[in-house]
């Protein structure tokens, strides 16, 4: 079964919109973040909840999208980009062939978004600036934007609320990830929203979630030039407004 034609993309950002021109960091970036997750979840269920319940995402939770409620501290985060002294462009670069598939979707008048488990200020906003990205997304989803991170759908569905477009039952809507934690979350984000959000798998790390979580290998693309070449053709009848031609 091939992939629908995207009404609206999403992008994760490290890892696949950018990458880290030293992966080790990234790995090690991703192994605190899931730490600090998990502590911050330990330590919320001893001493917040009187250690009643489980220690699992509450996915459910209306609350999610309350963009007034009080946000976490994150000090690992905030620790982790205050030892980082280097500017973002001796850290991360773009993907090959991004740009590409950000100008195909721009001009067909794809609405885009950008999400991640990282801080925005002094990094993903400076990530945003530098490579001249800004103008590409409707809306940006960062760690001190939500309460809960990826694998929890929370980021998915604030950029989508922050997109501030009416969602139909006919959107298909693709998510981008590079990692087992961007599939997890695009799944479980489907369930909450009328339209269809299809996982993609970028890479090799996320391919293997892809496949563990029996999606078929069309929901998994190894490169954004692979990306664009899947794209084009889905597109070719689309006059520039986005509406078939005559």
């Amino acid at each position: 079964m091939s992939l629908e034609r995207p009404t609206i993309v999403i992008f994760d950002m490290d890892g696949t919109a950018v990458r880290h021109l030293n992966p080790r960091l990234l790995s090690v970036l991703e192994f605190l973040d899931n730490i600090s997750y998990k502590a911050i979840k330990l330590f919320t269920w001893l001493f917040k909840s009187d250690r009643k319940g489980p220690i699992v995402p509450e996915w459910h939770d209306p609350e999610w999208l309350n963009e007034n409620k009080k946000k976490p501290h994150l000090v690992v985060h905030r620790v982790l980009h205050k030892v980082r002294r280097k500017s973002v462009e001796q850290i991360v670069q773009p993907s090959l062939g991004l740009y590409d598939v950000l100008d195909f979707l721009k001009a067909n008048n794809v609405p885009m978004a950008l999400v991640s488990n990282g801080l925005g200020k002094g990094y993903g906003h400076d990530i945003l600036q530098k490579f001249d990205l800004v103008d590409y997304f409707k809306a940006t989803t960062f760690r001190e934007d939500i309460q809960h991170s990826k694998p929890n759908p929370e980021p998915i569905l604030l950029a989508l609320k922050r997109i501030n477009i009416s969602i139909k039952p006919e959107d298909v809507i693709w998510y981008i990830g590079d990692h087992h934690k961007d599939i997890t979350a695009a799944i479980e984000a489907n369930k909450h929203i009328d339209a269809k959000i299809i996982p993609i798998a970028f890479a090799l790390s996320a391919a293997l979630a892809a496949i563990k979580k029996n999606l078929s290998p069309d929901h998994i693309i190894m490169s954004f030039h692979d990306m664009f070449d899947q794209l084009k053709p889905m597109f070719e009848d689309i006059g520039n407004e986005g509406q078939p031609q005559q």
